[in-house]
């Protein structure tokens, strides 16, 4: 029998909000079992010098604010198996010292990451160092890339049965991976069924209007924000629209048909997402897992190269969501999407897609490896 708390090292990266959420999410659903947990929080970024940051994140944000295209090249580039060892060494080595520095000080009992990178420098530390953690990697997009597909993890929790064979094909061993879902907040599941008409009177919205959250990602860096709101103000119809991160000032204006409540960042986001009749935008991983526990359909128009596109094709060969992959069809897909009796199939095959108990699942999934469940 093991005894004593839990000591957990969980690593996310910022590369946008979604890693931060779903590992906050899983400490948090550790705590939950009653398993007493010392869970240490750290952003993998921060083990970088100043440089490798520039060139890592720096980077990133510069392709997608400028350059998707160039982007969308580099996530097909290295998406095989013989990429260059340029992009394959740099994940073992970008940041070891600051992770050997807090395994040597931490002594973890298990290393969780949801990002690729820091699952092969703890494997890395952990070898050196001649320690012994479970080493688990948690996946937050719905399709693998090879980047996710880390033989160095001990444990690979994926989001869909689908994810799970693409692994396999990537020649994971079966009995590393789990599907588990993308670990969300607790408050969403709390939310499913909510009364939307009682949420909207209490964050001063009318119920008689269709609702629109624009999802425009943690950073705030959606490029097609000023398109979306111009096509959602001609719609011919009145809406209310919610513009959370990203959002050029406070406040309630009017624009066409319709009124944009300029909200920015809020801890109440997922009450207002409950609230929502739709969601238009993005497809980060994180914002189609709440969407789709809270049954709520998406109008993607701009996703990010790469990953994000591969969400939004995933969401639409289930019927929870319209791709508008031109600006002149994003109008009529909104449009479709309010319409009741598409709304409503919409809707059903959204919450079909949803894992509400996925941070749960990663929780039993670590302390059953862990030989404490």
């Amino acid at each position: 029998m093991i005894h004593g708390p839990l000591r957990a090292l969980i690593l996310s990266a910022s590369f946008g909000n979604g890693h931060h959420q779903a590992n906050d999410a899983v400490g948090r659903a550790l705590e939950a079992t009653g398993t007493p947990v010392e869970a240490h929080h750290t952003d993998f970024l921060t083990y970088l010098s100043a440089a490798e940051r520039a060139i890592t994140a720096g980077t990133y944000a510069l392709w997608l604010k400028h350059a998707p295209g160039m982007y969308r090249a580099f996530y097909n580039w290295t998406d095989r198996e013989n990429e260059p060892s340029v992009v394959t060494g740099s994940f073992r080595a970008l940041g070891l010292r600051g992770l050997r520095r807090d395994v040597q000080r931490l002594r973890p009992e298990v290393v969780v990451s949801s990002y690729p990178s820091p699952t092969a420098l703890a494997d890395a530390a952990r070898r050196q160092l001649g320690q012994n953690y479970l080493n688990a990697l948690v996946v937050t997009d719905y399709r693998i890339h090879h980047h996710w597909a880390r033989p160095d993890a001990d444990v690979l929790m994926v989001p869909t049965a689908q994810a799970r064979e693409e692994m396999i094909r990537w020649r994971i061993p079966e009995e590393r991976i789990e599907v588990t879902g993308i670990p969300i907040a607790a408050a969403y599941r709390a939310l499913i069924g909510a009364d939307r008409a009682a949420l909207r009177a209490r964050h001063s919205l009318w119920a008689d209007q269709p609702l629109i959250l624009i999802s425009g990602g943690g950073t705030g860096a959606f490029r097609a924000q000023g398109r979306v709101l111009h096509e959602l103000s001609n719609l011919g119809r009145p809406v209310q629209v919610l513009v959370m991160a990203g959002a050029r000032g406070r406040g309630v204006e009017q624009l066409g048909s319709a009124t944009i409540h300029r909200l920015g960042f809020s801890t109440a986001f997922p009450e207002l997402l409950a609230a929502s009749d739709l969601v238009v935008g993005k497809a980060g991983g994180l914002t189609v897992a709440e969407a789709t526990t809270l049954g709520i359909p998406l109008v993607i128009h701009e996703p990010i190269p790469g990953q994000e596109e591969h969400n939004a094709l995933y969401l639409e060969r289930h019927g929870a969501a319209l791709w508008a992959r031109q600006p002149d069809a994003l109008r009529v897909a909104v449009l479709r999407a309010l319409d009741s009796s598409e709304h409503a199939r919409m809707s059903a095959a959204s919450a079909a897609l949803g894992v509400p108990d996925a941070a749960d699942r990663v929780a039993a999934t670590l302390l059953r490896r862990l030989g404490r469940a």
